[in-house]
């Protein structure tokens, strides 16, 4: 595969990516996160096999970048979940006192 069909192949995902999910109801966006932080799971082994691949010096520092952000982001989305989830649960399951809202 030529650098110019990744490229084009990049930019395809990038803009299919940015158009399905600017046009994602608010109401969805809880369970959609939930189900993608799987897709960032297998972003981050993809990105680690590439690391694992990786031969010259330039494709090993993009590899542990891609690593790098593809943790991040993985990590990240379950943090958020997380925090999303916790709005929905009333305050004696958060631990709470009787009485308070």
């Amino acid at each position: 595969m030529t650098g110019m069909v990744a490229l084009y192949i990049f930019m395809l995902a990038a803009f299919t990516g940015y158009e399905v999910i600017s046009r994602v109801p608010v109401i969805l966006h809880t369970p959609l996160m939930s189900g993608s932080n799987f897709v960032h799971g297998i972003v981050l082994v993809g990105a680690m096999v590439a690391l694992g691949n990786a031969t010259t010096p330039l494709e090993k520092v993009i590899g542990f970048l891609g690593v790098l952000l593809a943790a991040g982001n993985a990590v990240g989305g379950y943090v958020v979940t997380e925090r999303m989830l916790e709005m929905f649960k009333s305050s004696r399951q958060r631990g709470g006192t009787k009485g308070t809202h």
